[in-house]
């Protein structure tokens, strides 16, 4: 069975992470150092980085830190993972939702002035599938009206937009590791920022609320979570860290060799590369209402084949908490239909060229009504 994806981990990786077994420091330590200068290094821009247990951990910490609660409204995409808006509700504050562009799956300039009042505090843009936002326009408009951008790159660690990495702009950035990402840390994430208050809250945030003066001594000044990295993790990550951009380059031409190979079908729609993208994952809509299916029945027909695939992901606001915010089909027809129609296909940067025919003789297979 071929995956939808696969994290590559290689004999470095299991000798990194032995190492730190054997030093006897497996909570947050030296690696963890490491591997936030390693990360500040790669992404450039004067930004810090601090890494935490996870994706999710670091936007929480990051719109904590930036004062977000309740009476507070948050722009965010209806296509995403639930974190981006979960982390919203988390902090007490309102999601508003907007939809997105239905190629690139990312929000719009217009589709945020839309959706902003006199309660707007924040934008959380999602690179979606390590295709970037374009994030010019978003960042005058956020300027214009003193409103917190914060990216959620969780699928673009190593995209660029025009000659920066995202993670370089200055207004803070959270990524993710977890397994399935371009890069892993097994799980863990990490904020990158140029605004030194907001990463000395979020220091604080990520570790139960506690500082320490020169002499050690300890305070606890504001409330805190459990969310730090332990070095194991970071071990992985400073060996994967160094394969980062041989891994996109190796997504990249597999995407490029989807968009070429694949069957054309008025059923299917496919995604279109864009400079910069790091080709998280390789995400088709499929219209399976016109093909006289329905998607579990069609990843069956494809896992019989022996091709595995994913669904990302359902439109954010039709879930049953955010109906109880008084979302409602029909809101945002973008989202809605990709959240019916999206079909993950496996993209990951050991797959061979006869995995990629594969999947895609698998697809036509299957277009054609073969496979039960």
């Amino acid at each position: 069975m071929l995956p939808f994806t696969r994290p590559s981990i290689g004999d470095e990786e299991q000798r990194a992470v032995a190492e730190v077994l054997a030093s006897g420091w497996l909570a947050t330590g030296p690696r963890v150092a490491a591997f936030e200068q390693a990360l500040t290094d790669y992404l450039g821009g004067g930004v810090a980085v601090r890494v935490f247990n996870s994706g999710t951990s670091a936007l929480e910490a990051a719109l904590i830190a930036s004062g977000i609660g309740p009476g507070d409204e948050v722009v965010v995409p209806a296509m995403s993972f639930a974190a981006s808006a979960n982390v919203v509700v988390r902090v007490g504050a309102v999601p508003m939702f907007v939809d997105v562009d239905p190629v690139s799956r990312n929000l719009s300039i217009e589709t945020v002035e839309k959706a902003l009042t006199s309660r707007t505090r924040a934008i959380i843009p999602v690179h979606f599938a390590g295709r970037g936002v374009e994030m010019g326009p978003l960042r005058e408009l956020a300027a214009e009206r003193g409103l917190l951008v914060l990216e959620d790159a969780a699928q673009a660690i190593g995209t660029r937009i025009g000659d920066k990495p995202v993670g370089a702009s200055g207004n803070p950035v959270c990524f993710s590791f977890h397994p399935n990402k371009n890069m892993t840390t097994i799980e863990g994430g990490a904020l990158a920022c140029s605004d030194t208050g907001m990463v000395r809250r979020a220091e604080r945030i990520r570790f139960h609320g506690i500082e320490r003066d020169a002499q050690g001594a300890m305070d606890v000044p504001e409330w805190g979570g459990k969310m730090n990295m332990p070095d194991v993790n970071a071990a992985v990550g400073l060996v994967q860290l160094t394969r980062l951009d041989a891994f996109n380059r190796r997504r990249r031409e597999l995407a490029l060799g989807y968009i070429e190979r694949l069957p054309r079908h008025p059923a299917v729609t496919l995604p279109a590369d864009a400079p910069g993208h790091s080709w998280h994952m390789f995400c088709v809509c499929v219209d399976f209402t016109a093909l006289g299916t329905s998607r579990p029945a069609f990843q069956e027909r494809l896992q019989s084949l022996g091709v595995g695939s994913g669904v990302h992901y359902p439109a954010l606001h039709l879930f049953s908490l955010y109906r109880k915010f008084g979302y409602k089909p029909g809101d945002f027809p973008a989202a809605e239909r990709i959240g019916e129609q999206t079909l993950t296909l496996p993209l990951f940067p050991d797959m061979t060229g006869d995995d990629l025919d594969r999947v895609c003789g698998a697809l036509q297979q299957v277009l054609d009504g073969g496979a039960s």
